[in-house]
């Protein structure tokens, strides 16, 4: 059974940064495609982050440059450092993995950006 465990979230004020930790279980998460999600209030969960079971990393335009990925094998994580942050960036976080063709999601750490 896999699951996965958001933590990090909190309050922060513009320009301050938060790591976020995704921690799975029942699976090998390093030979996963790996990503982040985030879900503003009123609006559609968009597409932040992704790391492939390569370790080819992508990014949204919005966070490009400020978010990075990593991960730690030994662990079993993956983190989302985010710098520089913006109000804008106010959202619910959601890790992800695709594991034998199917989506697995964590149920998600609220990130507050205030101005």
């Amino acid at each position: 059974q896999v699951q996965l465990v958001e933590s990090g979230g909190g309050l922060v004020q513009a320009g301050g940064s938060l790591r976020l930790s995704c921690a799975a279980s029942g699976t090998i998460f390093s030979n996963k495609v790996r990503r982040w999600y985030r879900q503003a209030p009123g609006k559609q969960r968009e597409f932040v982050a992704i790391i492939t079971n390569s370790g080819y990393e992508t990014y949204a335009d919005s966070v490009k440059g400020r978010f990075t990925i990593s991960t730690d094998n030994a662990e079993n994580k993956m983190y989302l450092q985010m710098n520089s942050l913006k109000p804008e960036d106010t959202a619910v976080y959601y890790c992800g993995a695709l594991v034998n063709s199917q989506s697995y999601w964590g149920q998600g750490t609220q990130v507050t950006v205030s101005s």
